[in-house]
């Protein structure tokens, strides 16, 4: 069976932040609230074994490509890379059946996020999230992060760009870049 990487703490900000605000106001989280988050992380476990899902998804092999995963634990400044482009943009299964239907791939900023963390095997997917906004000089992200210098010469890059590195990984994984269609939403 192939190896699809995962985080352990996939699926926790959200519930964390929501156990912090009932304490701060004084209260107990509420068991219906707790089962939410529990269930996206089974559903997420579930997914992961079902051929269909595995099926011309962009996330599954990402998730098991092991040169990839590797490529996005050894940079940060990679892994922000990867994030980038697939955020604000849709990518193409280069397998004949999938372009000739015109089938496309894409994942939301937060769903972007999550992939690199369960690719990196840590954290979530907040530790991504708005990652390409800001600047070299102030930090980048919410939290203006300033990623450690990167031996390859990568810097981080703002949201829906794909560099050529990025690109030419995930074309020899089977993907490339379409642009995003706004008329198709």
């Amino acid at each position: 069976m192939t190896k699809i990487n995962s985080s352990p703490e996939r699926h926790t900000f959200q519930e964390q932040s929501y156990i912090k605000r009932c304490k701060e106001e004084g209260k107990e989280p509420g068991e219906d609230d707790l089962n939410i988050f529990k269930s996206q992380r089974v559903q997420d476990q579930e997914r992961m074994t079902d051929p269909a899902w595995q099926k011309n998804n962009m996330e599954y092999d990402l998730r098991s490509s092991k040169e990839m995963c590797d490529k996005v634990k050894e940079s940060d400044n990679y892994a922000q890379n990867l994030y980038a482009a697939m955020c604000n943009m849709t990518w193409q299964s280069r397998e004949f059946w999938q372009e000739m239907k015109g089938e496309v791939w894409s994942a939301s900023w937060r769903h972007a996020g999550g992939i690199v963390a369960d690719m990196q095997g840590k954290g979530d997917y907040i530790d991504w999230y708005c990652s390409g906004i800001g600047n070299k000089e102030s930090g980048y992200g919410l939290d203006l992060y300033e990623p450690t210098p990167d031996p390859a010469g990568r810097d981080y890059v703002p949201e829906g760009q794909v560099t050529e590195e990025i690109e030419l990984d995930l074309n020899r994984l089977g993907w490339r870049p379409v642009p995003w269609n706004d008329d198709e939403d």
